[in-house]
């Protein structure tokens, strides 16, 4: 295969960096993309000088080269998503939510426990300097599940729920359901510390989990992120206690498909 030879000034990758060199065509993907217009202007010496007639080899070596710089890169960029920051310390009590089906199930699977909803976003600079502190707090009160919703992944769902700022919090127990929701900063922990104090103490069962209320249930329908009965959830809403409208009115995953076969 022949190769064309030009002395060229490169731009290279997303970084930007500039160098003087010598491009090889081939007719190959996988290598800087190169500019032509500011050939005249580079005032740097070229980092290589190739004479394919003294090196025949030396093109493959420089694919090998840039081969193995290539694979080094890819390895380099999986190991930092391995290190992402909102999966760094979690505990055993700490789920991260995957669907809104997911969410339902796991409230009205907690029996009397304390939930905490912890809404988030791997862009959010808040959430970021919150975790470490919902780590410790959830190390130490090992009696509590934190649900971690990733906003980015779940946006609808996320919307259907009302939040629409982060980081944000909704707490639900047992029987009673929902018990209060806000925003939370590192600045503002005390807000957090205050209702994880007030509402995780030890107490006897006063029922079934309730889960979400009838209202973020219908929004979430209208969404389409939850399969149910919207038109009988509009109508008994006001005549079933809530609790009774989501064990009625919301199907589950295995129960949907069931009823599909």
């Amino acid at each position: 295969m022949d190769a064309v030879i030009s002395p060229l000034r490169a731009v290279c990758g997303s970084g930007g960096a500039q160098y003087s060199g010598t491009r090889i065509d081939h007719g190959l993907s996988g290598f800087c993309s190169f500019s032509q217009e500011n050939k005249s202007k580079s005032k740097l010496s070229p980092v290589m000088s190739l004479d394919l007639k003294e090196h025949p080899m030396t093109s493959n070596q420089t694919l090998a080269a840039l081969s193995s710089s290539s694979y080094a890169k890819t390895s380099s960029i999986g190991m930092s998503r391995g290190m992402r920051w909102w999966e760094k310390s979690t505990k055993v009590n700490m789920l991260e939510i995957h669907s809104a089906n997911h969410l339902v199930d796991s409230l009205l699977n907690a029996g009397d426990r304390l939930v905490v909803l912890d809404f988030y976003s791997p862009g959010c600079g808040g959430c970021k300097s919150l975790h470490p502190k919902i780590c410790q707090l959830a190390e130490s009160n090992p009696n509590v599940m934190f649900l971690k919703v990733n906003q980015e992944e779940l946006r609808t769902m996320c919307h259907g729920l009302n939040v629409h700022v982060l980081p944000f919090f909704k707490f639900y127990r047992g029987a009673e359901g929902k018990l209060c929701s806000f925003s939370c900063t590192i600045a503002t922990i005390n807000k957090f510390k205050k209702a994880l104090d007030k509402h995780g103490s030890e107490r006897c069962s006063l029922g079934p989990a309730k889960g979400l209320d009838s209202k973020e249930l219908m929004a979430l329908a209208s969404v389409g992120e939850l399969k149910m009965d919207l038109d009988f959830l509009t109508v008994h809403q006001d005549v079933l206690p809530l609790s009774s409208a989501s064990s009625f009115c919301y199907e589950t995953e295995e129960q949907h498909q069931k009823m599909m076969v």
